[in-house]
């Protein structure tokens, strides 16, 4: 199983340098888990970027995979988690999410980087 957090999906979408990396990950929706945290950093920044349709069009193929969303139980493991490596909020919970799911984290955000069960892609090598 595997989760793509929010700047993978970005780099995927926007066809960026690591965005091959994700593309595998992300079409294999069988074995995807998406955070509801990524779901809207992802939309959020397609609202801004590309307009309501398009990101309302990802969100739609988003959904054809498991989507998880935060109950009690992912908090309070999400609050331990930003408290021992001191992430913030949303990457606390996607990060908890991967965890909780037995999954992989694949991501470009260096906050990930050298944690177990992480597939960290290098922005900066790619540009």
């Amino acid at each position: 199983m595997n989760v793509v957090d929010s700047s993978g999906w970005i780099e995927f979408l926007t066809a960026g340098p690591n965005g091959p990396a994700f593309k595998a990950v992300i079409q294999e929706t069988g074995a995807l888990i998406v955070p509801v945290i990524v779901i809207f950093e992802v939309f959020k920044y397609l609202l801004r970027t590309h307009g309501e349709k398009e990101a309302h069009n990802v969100v739609v193929a988003m959904q054809q995979s498991a989507v998880v969303d935060i109950d009690t139980s992912l908090a309070l493991a999400a609050a331990r988690i930003s408290r021992d490596l001191g992430l913030a909020m949303a990457d606390s919970l996607i990060l908890a999410t991967a965890r909780a799911q037995g999954a992989t984290l694949w991501t470009q955000d260096e906050d990930f980087a050298g944690l177990a069960d992480v597939r960290y892609f290098d922005k900066a090598k790619s540009a």
